[in-house]
């Protein structure tokens, strides 16, 4: 198939077990594919006020023009409607599961309906079947990988995405695990999987993409172009030595992390050496591995070697790990050995959880425990603890099981648990989805608030800060730099390219790439005004909803703790948010 012409859309009817194949040419002319054709295809599939965690709610998956054809075109879309937030989820991952896709012949997926029993979907190119799940429902995520590998045919560009059982018990912040150390992380996927029966899909690929004869020459050069960037220079190098956990160290210096569900925005010297990326890698780091078609090597992973019975019997378990999973695991619940932190890891990757809003909800359920506004009749004889690893594996066990009323409120995230216990004012959710671990200023914030996503991935927020140190600026200049980050991630979420390589692809590379494999007629211009058009159309999605930007909740806990460049001030991040409410056209 041409690139161009890799449009086909697969609808999955999962109620009535049906599946149709559509060209859908209209959308990927006009908005590239990957978040551009999810959001439209979002617009279409899911009626207005539908419950996240009914059949109503659609799941669509889209890649991108570039995906396969360049070095770090690797990342899959996934939206849906959030049952966390109650308003639009988007998660991104890498893996194989954006090349499975696109050799399977389609530049999207819609999965809408509900199964009656658990189903798993086997997505062979044309060949789509819906398989009886029963058998593995219950069995954690990467046993299923394990099992499926060996069932389904298709090696190679085969791609596994699959729930564990906090998806299949609606937990509000399950995600989706993909190729064992990939996943669709953030606004609960996996639920969505979960309520629909849907434990996994299974893709394989029968297809390969054209490049036209009269541009091969050039897609050639620009293809050798980009790779050069990648690997030459040192515009990927870091993603490739420490990884993103790299920065951990340095930014706990500045007084840039939030420590203890924030009650300092910096670890102690010790703890913070520990859990730096430096020691992971010199005591841990047993070998990299990569998304396909990227030759970058980000993803870290580590080798923790644990005795499981007297007399020298050991087990060593391969875990990845990253910067914001050390950070949530053990920054945020005060852990003091990097080992500990990949034992955290592992059960919630096993169970199929999103690791940042587990350790935001732990962390606030350590200090309400420490208030007194919770007990152990709450806990179930919990008693939670800073640094006690022990009880924090034990209650991410209960927030799957769910044995009373405070650990069904757990699994809905720690908006609604602290509606329900108080303990507010440190409640560190935004727009209803727990922090990233940046207090770097008034851009992180407004990022979390604002952000299509409430995801620190929307606009870098917390990058801008940085920049911003021992400058002078006003809100009005951070909303204009947020949103026009924001804008520019939709064309390169659209395209889909992973965000670690966005100083790779600027404009003017963006364009000779998708010149080079036919998709012409495209200028700068046209990808500015198409990534604010995505945006807006993402916005007005979350509007009509029911998000409303002068409700949103602002824990006080962050005007308390000095960021690197001081105390927030609340004023100021609201008058912010109505100037962004302006630009959108919302004022």
């Amino acid at each position: 198939m041409k690139a161009k012409d890799m449009n086909r859309v697969l609808y999955v009817d999962l109620t009535k077990k049906d599946i149709k194949i559509e060209d859908r040419t209209d959308l990927f002319d006009n908005y590239l594919g990957g978040s551009g054709v999810a959001i439209k295809l979002l617009e279409e599939e899911c009626p207005q006020g539908a419950d996240p965690l009914s059949a109503s709610n659609p799941i669509i998956f889209a890649v991108g023009p570039l995906t396969a054809l360049y070095p770090s075109a690797s990342k899959t879309v996934a939206m849906f409607k959030s049952p966390l937030t109650g308003n639009l989820g988007e998660s991104h991952c890498g893996g194989r599961s954006a090349m499975a896709i696109k050799f399977a012949g389609y530049g999207a997926m819609v999965i809408k309906g509900a199964s009656d029993i658990p189903v798993y979907l086997a997505i062979h190119g044309d060949d789509v079947k819906f398989r009886d799940a029963s058998a593995i429902w219950g069995v954690e995520a990467q046993t299923v990988g394990r099992i499926l590998r060996e069932v389904e045919t298709g090696s190679g560009t085969r791609s596994i995405i699959r729930i564990g059982s906090a998806g299949e018990k609606l937990v509000r912040y399950a995600c989706a695990v993909c190729e064992t150390y990939r996943h669709f992380g953030r606004l609960g996927l996996g639920a969505v999987m979960g309520s629909k029966k849907l434990k996994a899909l299974v893709i394989s690929a029968d297809k390969s993409v054209e490049i036209p004869e009269a541009k091969r020459k050039e897609y050639k050069q620009v293809f050798d172009e980009i790779q050069d960037v990648v690997v030459k220079t040192d515009a990927m190098e870091k993603y490739h030595d420490l990884g993103t956990s790299g920065k951990i160290y340095d930014l706990n210096k500045i007084g840039g992390m939030a420590y203890k569900n924030l009650e300092s925005a910096s670890a102690p010297e010790e703890i913070a050496r520990e859990l730096s990326g430096e020691n992971f890698a010199e005591k841990l780091l047993s070998r990299r591995v990569a998304c396909s078609q990227c030759p970058v090597g980000c993803v870290h992973l580590a080798s923790l070697r644990e005795m499981y019975e007297p007399g020298y019997y050991f087990k060593t378990t391969t875990i990845v790990y990253d910067n914001e999973p050390i950070w949530a695991t053990g920054f945020m619940l005060g852990l003091k050995r990097a080992e500990d932190c990949l034992r955290l890891i592992d059960l919630v990757d096993r169970v199929g959880m999103d690791v940042m809003s587990t350790g935001v909800i732990l962390a606030w359920a350590t200090e309400a425990y420490e208030k007194g506004i919770i007990t152990k009749e709450h806990t179930d004889g919990l008693e939670f603890k800073w640094g006690d690893v022990g009880v924090y594996l034990e209650a991410i066990r209960k927030i799957v099981g769910m044995p009373n009323a405070f650990y069904q409120n757990l699994a809905k995230g720690v908006e609604r648990a602290s509606s329900v216990y108080g303990g507010q004012d440190y409640a560190l959710a935004f727009g209803g989805n727990e922090m990233p671990e940046y207090h770097t200023g008034i851009a992180c914030y407004l990022n979390n608030l604002t952000g299509a996503r409430h995801s620190h991935l929307d606009s870098a927020g917390y990058d801008l800060d940085q920049k911003l140190m021992g400058k002078e600026f006003g809100v009005e200049e951070v909303v204009e730099k947020l949103l026009e980050e924001e804008e520019w991630r939709q064309i390169l979420s659209s395209l889909v390219v992973c965000f670690f390589a966005r100083k790779v692809y600027s404009p003017e590379i963006t364009l000779k790439a998708l010149d080079a494999i036919g998709v012409e007629d495209w200028t700068a211009e046209k990808l500015e005004e198409l990534g604010r058009e995505i945006h807006r159309a993402k916005m007005d999605f979350k509007f009509r909803e029911g998000l409303d930007l002068d409700k949103l909740r602002i824990p006080k806990r962050i005007f308390e703790v000095p960021t690197p460049h001081g105390f927030l001030k609340e004023e100021e991040l609201r008058e912010a948010i109505a100037f962004y409410k302006e630009k959108i056209g919302r004022g």
